[in-house]
């Protein structure tokens, strides 16, 4: 832990599910957490910080906020990072989340990532810890007969095996931008396995504001790589 400092006061009541959102492929992880904390008033608790996080600090309307945040509402808690993790220390980010995490009565843990496939469907990969744990989302998710996983939330995971906690983990069907959509459908897994009612149309709002935008910066791009005039092709021959 000297390495992962969590500066936090102690998870509320027994029966925890910690949901974990860290920046992947199309921030989905991120988005659906940042959304979910913000639309259903959870409580900041806490915040931690690393040597291995990058040096950046964010900022909101001119106030500085931790870039990875706990936040707790009745019988869930969330990790929230903006931050991306460098695969070559994963596993120490993990395990140090976990040694805070494991003081506490916790029922199973989330880990909500992006999976890139470049469809546009939206679907959501499911995969968990235990056959009797990937019975809960079986109905909910499409569950991935084989194959592997990467970076911080499978180091998350993958703690979760060893350690003997119930871990799930959520994998939107994405592309490699910030994608909204995805991280709603994710919500919507969410919404039936924990009875969330979670509201999803803002966010899909956000979805159409985003999707315009890119549309917007691809044109602009489009423009300045005109293909050259003809007279500046090379000859050969």
């Amino acid at each position: 832990m000297d390495d992962i400092k969590v500066i936090s006061r102690a998870l509320a009541g027994a029966e925890k599910t910690v949901l974990i959102g860290f920046p992947g492929s199309g921030l989905v992880g991120s988005i659906a957490l940042q959304y979910l904390v913000e639309q259903m008033e959870f409580e900041q608790i806490g915040a931690i910080t690393s040597k291995y996080f990058p040096p950046v600090a964010l900022m909101t309307k001119g106030v500085i906020n931790a870039p990875v945040r706990l936040y707790e509402k009745d019988h869930l808690a969330a990790v929230v990072s903006d931050v991306p993790i460098h695969p070559m220390i994963c596993y120490e980010v993990a395990n140090g989340i976990m040694d805070w995490l494991t003081q506490f009565d916790i029922r199973e843990i989330v880990t909500i990532a992006g999976i890139i496939t470049n469809e546009p469907e939206k679907r959501v990969f499911g995969v968990a810890t235990s056959s009797g744990t990937l019975q809960r989302i079986e109905d909910q998710t499409i569950i991935l007969p084989m194959g592997s996983i990467s970076g911080v939330a499978a180091s998350i995971l993958t703690e979760c095996k060893t350690r003997g906690i119930p871990g799930i983990g959520l994998l939107g069907e994405t592309v490699n931008t910030p994608d909204p959509r995805s991280s709603a459908a994710t919500i919507e897994v969410l919404n039936k396995i924990y009875n969330l009612n979670l509201n999803i149309q803002p966010l899909l709002e956000q979805a159409v504001e985003i999707e315009a935008a890119m549309s917007q910066i691809a044109e602009q791009v489009q423009k300045t790589e005109a293909p050259p005039r003809r007279e500046q092709l090379p000859m050969y021959g």
